[in-house]
């Protein structure tokens, strides 16, 4: 089974908030119009949307980093046998 990275996982929550949210509290409100409600449950959704965009470049700059660190690790290894053995 696949495990669900951090970004996506957030990004579900708060959808699901929004979503409960909205279908809970928006029928109820009798003040504001049928349009706005409308924009709020979109601009909610574009929210969420550009949430998971950044934790998820976030996590791919992270892994990005992470496989540097054990590139250079890989090379000082190596140099440092190439030296053992030339000191030998």
């Amino acid at each position: 089974m696949k495990k669900i990275k951090k970004s996506t996982g957030v990004a579900i929550a708060f959808l699901i908030y929004v979503s409960v949210t909205a279908a809970y509290l928006l029928p109820r409100n009798t003040e504001v119009s049928q349009t706005e409600k409308i924009l709020t449950v979109v601009g909610s959704y574009a929210i969420v949307l550009l949430l998971w965009l950044v934790l998820r470049k976030k996590e791919q700059m992270r892994e990005r980093r992470k496989e540097e660190q054990m590139n250079e690790s890989r090379k000082k290894d190596e140099q440092s046998i190439h030296l053992k053995k030339v000191n030998l």
